[in-house]
């Protein structure tokens, strides 16, 4: 059996939100091993000069518990 843990993060990017979850997940990954799955908790967009400047992503994120 195997235990899990949920965190949450917030990341962004200025390509797209897609790029958000990717540099949140990359981010994690370099302290959190075992990640299992991440959920897109909410997506958000700072605009300026009516363009959309930054996309940005609250996530959760799950991974295994080690031993």
């Amino acid at each position: 059996m195997s235990v899990l843990k949920v965190i949450e993060i917030m990341a962004s990017s200025a390509e797209s939100w897609e790029d958000a979850v990717k540099n949140a997940v990359k981010s994690a990954g370099k302290t959190v091993k075992g990640i299992r799955s991440v959920y897109v908790k909410d997506q958000s967009a700072v605009v300026k000069n009516n363009n959309v400047a930054e996309f940005r992503v609250t996530c959760k994120i799950t991974f295994e518990v080690i031993d």
